[in-house]
Order: structure tokens, then C-alpha cells, then sequence
């Protein structure tokens, strides 16, 4: 015989909280403020390199939580778990252990180059769509892309 209802799980919901279980706005920052200063105060008491892999996450009960960038840097911290309870109840944060979680900082936003000039084939085809244009202001605007693409050429090639 099978159940018609699967089992309550014992874990309480994870995922998005309604807006109304968050609390206002300045308790949020509060808090977000308190996290900040915590994770400077503690990191700051790390060696340099280390410092700069590992970063504050949470306070979950009297557990310290941190994320490393890699299972390396992840050991370092825990061998320092010690200095850090120590530097966490010198502050007045009740914490009794350091959890630490491998999550690799995303990588560095990288901008498009915007500084590429465009080719001669762009002029030549800019210059065919600016004739078949009837706008005079919309032609002007392409004759004038094309302008823009020979100059760029003509400085690339030394002929300016």
C-alpha cells in the first residue's frame, strides 16, 4: 500500500521569504551593517593572503560561517579557527565553531573593447546603405559612420 501524501520533511522551508517574514527595510541594513563590521573585524586578524580568499558569511547560532575560494584556502582558515573564535569572543559574538564552504569568487567582469575601428568593408557598405536612405538626416548619420571608419583606417595604415 502506498502513501497518498508524501512525509513532512523535518527541515524548515528554504528558498524566497514573503516580504512580511523579512522585517523592515532598516532592520535589514542594521543587520547587513553588523555582518559587515564582524567580517572585517574578524578577516582583518588573518594573514594577508589569506584575507584576501576567504570572506564572512553568516552567524547561524554560534556557528561562524565562511566561504572560501578554494579547498586550499579553505583548510588554511580552518587550522586558524582558533585565532578566529578568539578574535570573534574579544569582540562580543558568542560563537563556539567555524564552518568554512568552498565557493569560488565569480570571476572579474570583463568590459567589450569599444575602441575597435570599423573596417573598411563597413565603410564601403555603410556608404551603400546611406544612398538608398531617403531621411537626409539618417543618411547624414551613416555617411558619417563611414567617415569615422576611414579615418580609423587611414591611421592604422600611416596614410594620415
Amino acid at each position: 500500500m502506498q502513501r497518498a501524501v508524501p512525509p513532512a520533511s523535518r527541515r524548515p522551508e528554504r528558498g524566497p521569504k514573503s516580504l512580511a517574514e523579512c522585517g523592515s527595510f532598516a532592520s535589514l541594513a542594521k543587520k547587513a551593517r553588523e555582518l559587515d563590521a564582524l567580517d572585517r573585524a574578524l578577516r582583518q586578524t588573518l594573514p594577508s593572503p589569506l584575507r584576501e580568499q576567504v570572506r564572512f558569511a553568516h552567524l547561524r547560532n554560534d556557528r561562524l560561517v565562511f566561504l572560501a575560494s578554494s579547498p586550499a584556502w579553505a583548510s588554511r582558515l580552518r587550522l586558524m579557527q582558533t585565532q578566529i573564535l578568539a578574535t570573534a569572543r574579544a569582540i562580543g559574538t558568542s560563537a563556539s565553531s567555524v564552518t568554512v564552504k568552498v565557493a569560488p569568487q565569480p570571476p572579474a567582469a570583463t568590459l567589450p573593447d569599444r575602441s575597435k575601428p570599423l573596417s573598411p568593408a563597413a565603410a564601403v557598405h555603410l556608404k551603400a546603405a546611406a544612398t538608398s536612405i531617403t531621411d537626409p538626416e539618417l543618411r547624414a548619420l551613416f555617411l558619417e559612420l563611414a567617415s569615422i571608419a576611414e579615418t580609423a583606417v587611414s591611421r592604422t595604415d600611416g596614410t594620415d
